[in-house]
């Protein structure tokens, strides 16, 4: 019998999102679910009544597998996640961690892990109770899976270490795991061999922040086509470079919708002011280009990221009546994927920050003062706004550097070839966060570039708001804040922006 195959996309990363929200459920094993799951139970059991060897129950973990496994499951599931216990950093976000347990509880009812039905009822309950672990960010090579950050989930649902507590004022906190279980009338779960192994073997931490980091970009890259198109209003400039037949000539599917959202936000019949160039520089009339590039990526990475969320990530597997050792719980499709995002990440910040370049100098910006200063000399406008930009790019090009290149073989020879790809997703999140940095200062530089010159105010809408959040320099003043709070605008319309799009 075949458990479960298919190579169809099922989902959207959005949909997987929005399943493993704090507001989603995980149902209860449906009977398909449950006919797989116990057929694969059943395989094992035929396998070890035979004697043959099984790796983490009848032999131990890595390169002990040489040696037998204790004789007892439960002393054998609770060394493998005990000493596994050693990630460190503090916790990933609450939304991260949730969205790692729905990850593993996903895998594991696939039917291909020899997990009880019974057992992964008691997991899913805990999770639709909200019932969520604070997992520690560093310390996993991603090979055999995201070993020791998974394990201090594991230890988490068996009471020891910390979980993540909302309170009554919608503030996140972490308190001890066992004191969270005992709130929420549960008691701590015991780890048996088997289920301890399917549970840690897997890439749920690094697919769960690559997805999160996915959606992230897709929104800076549509915050930057909506600041694009401001910029070439604001400046007059030639629209020709955003006309659909440029895309239709090349036929790169994100050139073409990056163009369509930047024409959606021009004036109808606009035409380029006599007073600019009739090609502007790269920054600006090449964005569809850029962005459109990032886009595609971004398409193919969906692919990919929404497989592995739906699949099984674990060893050894039960498939069509056999047990089969092999390495599906290896992290490469993530840490490669994350490594593009990386990539992409860089170039959206690196556009915005010429763009914010670009409206600091008067020889583009229309011949306004240099940093956008009405006084310039007794004031010094954005100056200090573009050279925080220029440090956050160089930053985010020191964490956009491949996590995949930094491998070292490890676990004695076992492990010789790893992806790194949690290591990788943690520095694109860094780097994700920085980017956003950018977007905000760009966008309180439109803002000055619509003051300085005196731009009809608008009543309502997004640049109504960025007016109302960065006002006229009338003299300098500290602009973080509003570096923060444009960056903070700007996030909420790209994904709302995004969404309308979706519907």
């Amino acid at each position: 019998m075949t458990l479960f195959v298919t190579d169809q996309r099922r989902e959207r990363l959005a949909d997987v999102l929005r399943s493993s929200g704090w507001d989603g459920r995980v149902d209860e094993c449906s009977y398909d679910d449950t006919v797989r799951m116990q057929a694969s139970a059943a395989v094992l059991a035929k396998v070890l009544a035979a004697d043959s060897p099984v790796y983490g129950i009848t032999h131990g973990f890595g390169p002990l597998v040489a040696f037998a496994a204790s004789d007892s499951a439960v002393e054998q599931g609770s060394g493998l996640i005990a000493h596994l216990g050693s990630a460190q950093g503090r916790p990933l976000d609450p939304d991260a961690c949730r969205l790692v347990v729905w990850l593993r509880l996903n895998s594991m009812r696939q039917g291909y892990s020899a997990v009880s039905p019974e057992f992964w009822q008691v997991l899913a309950d805990l999770w639709n109770a909200g019932f969520t672990p604070a997992i520690p960010r560093d310390g996993t090579v991603s090979a055999s899976g995201d070993l020791q950050p998974l394990a201090h989930a594991a230890l988490a649902h068996a009471g020891n270490g910390e979980a993540w507590v909302r309170g009554d004022d919608g503030r996140w906190d972490t308190r001890p795991a066992g004191q969270a279980l005992a709130a929420l009338g549960s008691e701590p779960i015991v780890w048996p061999a088997r289920e301890a192994l399917a549970f840690v073997n897997g890439t749920s931490v690094g697919l769960a922040v690559t997805i999160l980091n996915h959606r992230s970009v897709l929104r800076l890259t549509r915050a930057v086509a909506i600041l694009t198109a401001r910029i070439a209003r604001l400046l007059g400039s030639n629209p020709e470079a955003y006309h659909h037949g440029i895309g239709q000539a090349r036929g790169q599917v994100g050139q073409l919708t990056v163009a369509r959202w930047i024409r959606d936000d021009l004036p109808a019949g606009m035409e380029r002011d006599p007073s600019r160039p009739l090609q502007e520089p790269y920054s600006l009339r090449c964005a569809p280009q850029v962005l459109g590039a990032v886009l595609d990526q971004l398409n193919a990475a969906e692919e990919i990221l929404v497989r592995e969320a739906t699949g099984c990530t674990d060893n050894p597997i039960c498939f069509e009546g056999e047990l089969l050792h092999g390495g599906n719980f290896h992290a490469m499709p993530v840490g490669l994927c994350s490594d593009q995002l990386g990539l992409c990440l860089q170039q959206v910040a690196f556009l915005a920050e010429r763009q914010l370049a670009l409206l600091c100098d008067p020889t583009y910006n229309g011949g306004v003062p240099p940093m956008l200063t009405p006084r310039p000399g007794a004031g010094s406008g954005l100056a200090g706004v573009q050279l925080s930009a220029t440090s956050f790019v160089s930053r985010i090009r020191q964490l956009a550097y491949p996590a995949s290149l930094t491998a070292l073989p490890t676990n004695g020879g076992n492990q010789d070839h790893v992806p790194m790809a949690l290591n990788g997703a943690n520095s694109v999140a860094e780097a994700a966060d920085l980017a956003w940095l950018v977007v905000g200062s760009l966008a309180v530089a439109t803002a000055q570039r619509a003051a300085i010159t005196g731009a009809p105010a608008e009543a309502a809408g997004l640049w109504a708001e960025l007016a109302a959040l960065s006002p006229p320099l009338e003299r300098d003043r500290p602009l973080a804040a509003e570096v923060r709070g444009a960056r903070d605008l700007m996030v909420a319309v790209a994904a709302e922006r995004l969404a309308d799009e979706d519907r």
